[in-house]
């Protein structure tokens, strides 16, 4: 299906941020994001918590992205959500809502996967930002996931590796948690990680053969290593914590370049593209961006606000969809898991 004037609404509401967007065509006019800052008390996500701020701000955040994008609902090609994955209770607000309004205007609804929409954001038209081309390799890396994946075209994708336990997401966040830093810790180890030495002190890498992760136990070192410094120095975490900050983040940098690098070896591709809420840590960003003249590879980062949770994203794999007719009735249902 072709069409110039092709306006998406995007709705992303997998976890905790309440996001709408509008494109045209592959260019985006609008991108909101509402954050739910009731969870930084808990240290963590609270499922109903978040689908009750869901539901509160879907359309306070609809009418703001309408109105920033100048677009009249009236003049909406097509709808595009998320369907998982995601919190169950979250998810479903975003899909009810994107539902109803879909059979209202009497146009096409389109269901998207969250982890595809982290992948094809580099599509997005942004001025100076390259696209990649097929086939390349996206490293898509958040709270929850952590992939290596092969992307033959827009709806041909291939996990190749992934983690066999936690996310990297989670091991920054438990690792800041073991600290003592509040949540969301991940970008508060990026920040001092800045400050300090990377070889100040060394962590074992695990060893998982293939092109899996595993970040369990490099949690579990960091925990008994903080408890043992902590015994001889109470004030070891204090005194050393951007020294800390940094070889942690370090560690977890080179475990996740040592698979990037056997996954370049073993299919033969060059292009690298990141994606996921961890890829806005600035150490990833700048190691990946030296990669190019290191290893000869061509490397693909999005811009900053396509990286956490946004709607934006969502829009773009919407607009590939629309272009090929791939709709869904008002029965699709969300799902808390779902293949890739």
């Amino acid at each position: 299906m072709q069409n110039s004037e092709v306006f998406i609404l995007a709705i992303e509401s997998s976890c905790d941020d309440t996001a709408a967007a509008v494109l045209h065509n592959d260019k985006v006019l609008s991108n909101v994001v509402a954050n739910q800052l009731i969870h930084n008390q808990y240290g963590g996500v609270v499922p109903e918590l978040a689908s009750r701020a869901h539901q509160q701000n879907i359309v306070p955040v609809i009418d703001a992205a309408l109105r920033k994008a100048n677009v009249q609902k009236e003049q909406l090609t097509a709808i595009a959500f998320t369907q998982g994955p995601g919190l169950m209770g979250s998810l479903l607000v975003g899909s009810s809502f994107s539902k109803s309004l879909a059979l209202a205007l009497n146009i096409p609804l389109i269901a998207v996967n969250h982890m595809h929409a982290h992948i094809l954001a580099h599509f997005i038209d942004e001025e100076g930002y390259d696209k990649p081309e097929f086939p390349f390799l996206a490293l898509t890396i958040s709270g929850g996931h952590t992939q290596i994946v092969k992307v033959n075209s827009f709806f041909d994708m291939e996990i190749i590796g992934e983690t066999t336990d936690d996310a990297v997401g989670e091991a920054f966040d438990k690792s800041a948690k073991i600290l003592g830093l509040p949540y969301p810790g991940g970008p508060l180890i990026d920040k001092y990680a800045k400050e300090g030495n990377p070889k100040a002190f060394t962590f074992t890498k695990p060893k998982v053969p293939g092109l899996d992760f595993s970040f369990s136990g490099l949690k579990t070192a960091i925990l008994y290593f903080i408890q043992k410094n902590k015994l001889e120095n109470p004030n070891f975490i204090d005194d050393n914590l951007n020294d800390i900050c940094a070889s942690i983040q370090h560690t977890i940098i080179e475990i996740l370049m040592d698979k990037l690098k056997l996954a370049v070896k073993e299919t033969g591709i060059k292009q690298i593209a990141i994606g996921g809420g961890v890829s806005a840590n600035s150490g990833i960003r700048t190691t990946l961006k030296e990669s190019e003249a290191k290893y000869g590879w061509k490397t693909f980062i999005p811009k900053f606000e396509y990286t956490t949770d946004n709607a934006a994203m969502i829009g773009i794999v919407g607009y590939q969809k629309y272009l090929s007719s791939r709709f869904e009735t008002s029965a699709v249902v969300s799902k808390a898991r779902i293949q890739f």
